[in-house]
């Protein structure tokens, strides 16, 4: 398993660089051991972070609910957990993630 996610009790922990203001919200391989992901939501007042999570929740098919920002709020490093479903467990997810990584969707 790569290390930029690690399988967790009860779901995934990723390790994301965000980079705000991109013109196209969309996962862009791994820098730094850590998944990239641009967001074309600015860094304010929470924008990137709410962008962040709807784009996971799309991305995984996971409610918004399911996805937390555990730490990074203020930095574009992330620690993101991923909580599976009945329908996307967490085996699916993680195969998700990592065509994320590799650029696929």
């Amino acid at each position: 398993m790569a290390k930029y996610v690690q399988e967790k009790p009860g779901g995934l922990l990723l390790r994301v660089v965000v980079q705000p203001r991109a013109s196209k919200t969309q996962a862009a391989g791994l820098l730094d051991g850590a998944l990239k992901v641009r967001l074309a939501a600015p860094p304010v007042e929470g924008a990137a972070n709410k962008a962040l999570a709807a784009f996971f929740s799309k991305a995984l098919g996971v409610p918004k609910s399911n996805v937390s920002i555990v730490s990074g709020l203020s930095s574009r490093r992330k620690a993101i957990f991923i909580e599976p479903t009945q329908s996307r467990p967490a085996a699916a997810l993680l195969d998700a993630v990592e065509s994320l990584a590799r650029g696929k969707k």
